[in-house]
């Protein structure tokens, strides 16, 4: 059975957040990042320019 889930987090990295769920069982497919928003998403934003 294929599930899509949303996830909003803090502080946190997609590869930890994928060895989070292997860590508890849970086989992932894949992660995108969707959205990033605050301080710290602009100062990537500009620096990628």
């Amino acid at each position: 059975m294929n599930i899509n889930f949303m996830l909003k987090v803090e502080d946190a990295k997609m590869v930890d957040i994928k060895k989070a769920l292997e860590g508890a069982g849970i086989k992932v497919r894949s992660i995108q990042e969707v959205y990033k928003e605050g301080e710290g998403a602009q100062k990537e934003e500009e620096s990628a320019a």
